[in-house]
C-alpha cells in the first residue's frame, strides 16, 4: 500500500472511531435526559401530593401530627360585641429592635423544661434558620396592666448583650424556630420549613400554659385580639402570620388592641 493510500485509510478509520464515539456520547446524553425527566416527574408528583395533603389538612381543620401546639384558625368578630374598651396606655421606650418595650414586669421567666429537645415538631438548632423568616407581635395585659414578653424565649442558655436601648439576646446553646431576642413582644419565626405555626407552639416552647382561661401563670377569662379584631377561638390556635398583631387580655378591664409599626427589617 502506498503512503498516500495508507494515510487515507488511517484518516477514514479515525473518522469512523470519532463517529462511533459521538454516537455513544449522544446515547449517554439521551439516557441522562430520560432519567432526569423521570426524576422531575417524580418530584413534581411528590410536591403535588404534598400540596394536596397540606390543602386537605388545612381544609379539614384536623390538627397535624407536626403541629400539636394548636390548629391554626382565624375566627374573627367585631369589637362591638365586647362593649366599651379602655384605651391602650402610652407605649414604653423603643427597644433594641425599634419596637416599644412595655413598662410592666415580665409575664414569666424564660426558664423552662425545653432545653434543646423537639417541641411540637420544632427543633432547636445551633444557628438560626432563615428559609422561612417572618415576625409577629404579641401584647399581653393582665387586669388591664401590661406585661413583658421576656427576651430569650426559645433560646436555651440565652446570652444577652447590652445596647443603649436595652438587652438583646444574640446567642445561646441553640435556637428554637420560634424565639424572642428582646422584651418588645416581637416573636421571630425562623424556620427551615414553611408551615403555619401557632401561639400554642410558642407557649409550649416557653413552657407556659395558654388557653381560654389562662396565660402563663395568670388565670381569668382570656380575650384575644388579632389584627384589631376580636379573636373568637382558643388562643392556642392563633396563627403566627407575617406581621400579625396579637393581643391577649386576661381579666378586666378589656383594653382596645394595641397597634405597632414594624420597623424596616422586621
Amino acid at each position: 500500500m502506498t503512503s498516500r493510500r495508507r494515510t487515507k485509510a488511517l484518516r477514514h478509520a479515525e473518522a469512523q472511531r470519532r463517529s462511533e464515539a459521538l454516537k455513544a456520547l449522544e446515547g449517554r446524553r439521551r439516557r441522562v435526559r430520560i432519567l432526569g425527566a423521570a426524576v422531575g416527574a417524580l418530584v413534581v408528583a411528590g410536591v403535588g401530593t404534598g400540596i394536596g395533603v397540606a390543602v386537605s389538612s388545612a381544609g379539614s381543620g384536623a390538627p397535624s401530627a407536626q403541629n400539636t401546639g394548636g390548629t391554626p384558625e382565624l375566627k374573627l368578630g367585631s369589637l362591638a360585641s365586647l362593649g366599651a374598651l379602655a384605651l391602650p396606655g402610652p407605649p414604653g421606650p423603643a427597644g433594641p429592635e425599634g419596637v416599644p418595650i412595655p413598662t410592666g414586669p415580665a409575664l414569666a421567666a424564660t426558664t423552662s423544661a425545653a432545653t434543646g429537645q423537639s417541641v411540637d415538631g420544632i427543633s432547636c438548632d445551633t444557628s438560626e434558620q432563615t428559609l422561612f423568616h417572618i415576625h409577629a407581635h404579641l401584647t399581653i395585659l393582665v387586669d388591664g396592666a401590661a406585661r413583658q414578653l421576656p427576651a430569650g424565649i426559645g433560646i436555651p442558655g440565652a446570652q444577652a448583650q447590652g445596647t443603649p436601648e436595652g438587652p438583646f439576646v444574640s446567642s445561646g446553646t441553640c435556637f428554637y424556630w420560634l424565639h424572642t431576642h428582646a422584651a418588645d413582644g416581637i416573636i421571630h419565626i425562623e424556620s427551615p420549613v414553611q408551615r403555619t405555626y401557632t401561639l400554642g407552639d410558642f407557649f409550649d416552647e416557653w413552657g407556659e400554659p395558654l388557653g381560654p382561661d389562662q396565660v402563663g401563670p395568670d388565670t381569668g377569662k382570656v380575650t384575644a385580639f388579632y389584627d384589631g379584631k376580636h379573636y373568637e377561638a382558643n388562643p392556642r390556635d392563633i396563627p403566627l402570620h407575617a406581621h400579625a398583631q396579637i393581643q391577649l387580655d386576661v381579666g378586666t378591664p378589656l383594653v382596645a388592641p394595641e397597634h405597632i409599626t414594624f420597623p424596616s427589617g422586621l
